[in-house]
């Protein structure tokens, strides 16, 4: 005896389940023949409610595997055949509201999936109210999507469906994350996914890809777009081509931020899939990414294609999508006629931002400075507002991307100006916008301390190509980042300072150079406490004497001696010079003497200050705003206890720490086994200063994996983040963690700015190798300076003129 029609539909049901498409539709298609054969005899268990629901679950498959057009026909057919009961109608209807919710035709989507939960009840009512809710979604309508998505929710915890639960629950982040939320949405996409997960392969990747998203609002792009090359791959594989191109829009979304040319690539190749699935609205979506990477890349379209993509995203219910195309055809007008589209207060961030964006590139277009440093204001106060909910470093760094083009814009305006106040102050707007906001200390986490643990393991066993893409690291890391992220947070509302109330405060023996980088030009702001001058510098000269300047400091720290010590040193000078000569010479009759306080553009984050010749025997310090310089001196510095700590593999480690550490009274040293992660961090939250002695890692993709070796693994950037209090002052003898990784164009991060983030007021640290035997000897005497009360900049600066070393180590935060 043959199986029976219902067996087989069942069994092709949950194939289609199980993501099993090409399994499901052949039970399918065997479930349709039997159902006939036995409607055809008469049978009593093949009537049309079993032939219909075949139909309905035929058409979800032909959906999922690119068949959406007779996958909407199936569909229709089987609602109009008699002797179909109303419940089944009734899940005819939802599967029809997610094949048009799909095709972004929301009005008839919407109107299909409520017919289906007025006749639904259980799962099956919640499965069509976690359909409705998407649509709610697209059109930004949040409070009707959270209240159909708690409802799926109630009724899926009601039947024991555990995994469906969860989707809900990840649903609600994804709204989290479309309301500009980021942490809440981490959270619950982070709570969800171990469930969604070990469902299959295909839920992982679902869940995958909107955490992606997450990651890329973020500003995590390496983050996001790895995860979404292997989601793509992922549903490449299973043949589930929607889902796929959906991967690519996302990517090429990514992309747009700091490779447009890869981005116009790539969301070319998304909008042919969509239109060869007749997913319409999509690949006007992916349109819109493909003009606007033309438009980054320096080869605009024409207007014609901004007006006929901006209709069809609003036909198709994407209103924000539109109005952000309407923005960039604005742009791309370079007569400025084209009007700027109205953007309602209720607009989505980063909409909101891209609006002042456009508004301050019209301006400066048009050489109206001061309307252009207006809308740039705007937009940077909307993102300040914005960051403030976050106090993890990396997310209030990387969310510094929604800012680039803003701060650019308004220091472009600036330099414009030929104002000293005016730049100056714009200088602090991009220096501040990440330096505003102050970690607040959780708890101790058991689950965090475990996952450190097995990271430090993990970072010993492995190379550093290993480590990059090991995916249990990859699945550690994530972990780590996620905690962090939902840990912390609080606002600091510590205001910029003017550049007079800053000449008021200096001092006559101290001048601040505020460098200012606007994108094509370098100059400076000199300030005294008797003027403030711009001058300006040859950013071209400066660009070549960078070019190959790491490689030549690290070569010059390793041939010391023998026929090429000559040759290097003088070549290392000789760049030193030009630097000098571009940087500083132009300065020289307003700086006279004074020590110095200088803040940097990402772009001079490798420069070694202390070695150029107008540096030797002068105390200087790298702050990270002049604002928050000028605020933490005014806590008078008392340094009383030091401790210590030696990794291991380091020649002279522990030499150089006994002997720093005999400048001190009972100073506090760990060695060999006793310096421990542990240990470090215990010991690092009871002194004022902190000296460790070990080989460093940095970490260019996040730093906060950065960090220094000890006897049982790495020290990482998220530990120090941890200590509470942080020492006041920490000395780094390792190479690499002066080094810093430049984001975003202003932004640059590395370990010293973890520590700085974490609360210590002054780190001295070194951008580059420094030999051991000459750390040795020049940071034991920095520790007799510091020991007798000097600050850490001029310590430095002493022990520099005393040993005769002048060497990449330099003072960042309030050294002075």
């Amino acid at each position: 005896m043959g199986t029976s029609a219902r067996t087989l539909y069942e069994r092709g049901r949950a194939a289609s389940n199980a993501q099993r498409y090409a399994e499901a539709r052949k039970l399918l298609a065997r479930a349709a023949a039997e159902a006939a054969t036995a409607a055809a005899a008469q049978a009593t268990d093949a009537g049309p409610d079993l032939q219909a629901r075949i139909t309905g679950t035929t058409a979800y498959v032909l959906a999922q595997t690119g068949e959406p057009a007779r996958a909407e026909e199936l569909c229709r057919e089987a609602l109009t055949q008699d002797g179909v009961s109303a419940e089944t109608q009734a899940i005819l209807a939802g599967q029809l509201g997610v094949l048009l919710t799909r095709a972004g035709r929301l009005d008839e989507a919407d109107e299909m999936l409520s017919r289906a939960i007025d006749g639904l009840t259980g799962d099956a009512r919640a499965n069509c109210l976690l359909n409705r809710s998407l649509v709610h979604m697209q059109r930004r309508e949040f409070d009707a999507c959270t209240a159909d998505l708690a409802q799926a929710v109630t009724l899926y915890e009601a039947s024991g469906d555990m995994t469906a639960a969860a989707e809900a629950r990840h649903n609600l982040g994804y709204t989290a994350l479309l309301r500009g939320d980021l942490v809440e949405a981490l959270e619950l996409m982070t709570a969800s996914r171990p469930i969604i997960a070990a469902d299959s392969p295909i839920s992982a990747a679902m869940s995958d890809l909107d955490r992606a998203e997450v990651l890329r609002d973020a500003g995590l792009v390496d983050e996001a777009e790895h995860l979404l090359e292997s989601v793509a791959a992922t549903f490449g594989s299973a043949r589930m081509r929607q889902a796929r191109a959906e991967a690519e829009y996302h990517l090429a979304r990514s992309l747009l931020r700091h490779d447009p040319a890869r981005a116009e690539r790539v969301a070319r190749a998304a909008t042919r899939r969509f239109r060869a699935l007749g997913a319409q609205s999509w690949a006007a979506r992916s349109d819109a990414i493909r003009l606007d990477a033309g438009l980054d890349g320096g080869s605009p379209p024409p207007a014609i294609e901004f007006t006929r993509t901006a209709g069809e995203l609003r036909a198709a219910g994407f209103p924000s999508e539109a109005t952000a195309v309407a923005l960039s055809a604005a742009l791309s007008d370079t007569s400025g006629t084209t009007p700027l589209p109205r953007i309602p207060a209720h607009a989505p961030t980063p909409l909101r931002l891209r609006a002042t964006e456009a508004r301050a590139a019209r301006a400066g277009a048009h050489r109206k400075h001061a309307e252009a440093r207006r809308h740039a204001a705007a937009g940077l106060d909307l993102l300040s507002e914005w960051q403030r909910s976050f106090g993890a470093l990396d997310l209030q760094a990387s969310l510094t991307m929604h800012g680039t083009k803003l701060v650019f814009h308004g220091l472009s305006a600036a330099a414009a100006s030929a104002d000293a106040g005016i730049l100056f102050d714009w200088s602090e707007r991009a220096r501040h916008l990440s330096q505003q906001v102050a970690p607040v200390r959780p708890p101790h986490d058991p689950q965090l301390a475990a996952d450190l643990a097995e990271l430090r393991m993990l970072r010993t066993e492995l190379t550093g190509q290993e480590w990059t893409a090991h995916p249990q690291v990859r699945a550690l890391r994530d972990r780590v980042r996620d905690r962090q992220w939902s840990a912390t947070g609080a606002g600091d509302t510590r205001p910029r300072v003017t550049v007079s109330e800053l000449r008021d405060t200096i001092g006559a023996d101290t001048a601040v150079l505020s460098y200012v980088f606007t994108g094509s030009s370098l100059s400076v702001v000199v300030t005294t406490a008797t003027d403030s001058v711009i001058v300006e510098l040859d950013f071209v000269t400066v660009q070549q004497a960078s070019a190959g300047l790491r490689a030549d400091l690290d070569v010059s720290a390793s041939i010391r001696s023998g026929p090429m010590a000559h040759v290097v040193a003088r070549a290392l000078g000789e760049r030193m010079l030009r630097l000098d000569d571009a940087l500083l010479t132009p300065l020289r009759a307003l700086i006279g003497e004074r020590r110095l306080v200088l803040t940097v553009p990402g772009i001079l984050a490798g420069i070694p200050w202390g070695m150029l010749p107008s540096m030797a025997g002068r105390p200087f310090t790298l702050a990270t705003s002049a604002s928050r310089w000028m605020q933490e001196r005014e806590t008078p510095r008392t340094l009383k206890t030091a401790g210590f700590a030696a990794g291991p593999r380091v020649a002279r480690a522990v030499e150089e720490v006994r002997a720093a550490a005999s400048a001190w009274t009972n100073a506090a040293v760990l060695t060999g086994d006793d310096a421990r992660v542990d240990a470090v961090t215990t010991l690092a939250g009871n002194v004022d200063v902190l000296h460790v002695a070990a080989h460093g890692r940095h970490a260019v993709d996040n730093p906060l994996f950065a960090g220094f070796e000890l006897i049982d693994g790495t020290l990482f950037g998220y530990d120090v983040d941890l200590i509470s209090p942080a020492p006041d002052t920490v000395v780094l003898s390792a190479c690499e963690l002066g080094l810093s990784s430049v984001r975003w164009g202003e932004e640059a991060l590395g370990m010293t700015r973890v520590w700085l983030h974490a609360g210590t007021r002054s780190v001295i640290a070194a951008p580059a190798v420094v030999p051991d035997d000459i750390a040795s000897e020049l940071l034991s005497a920095v520790h007799s300076g510091l020991s007798r009360g000097s600050s850490p900049a001029v310590a430095l600066a002493e022990a520099s003129a005393m040993t005769g070393h002048h060497t990449p180590f330099q003072c960042h935060g309030s050294g002075s």
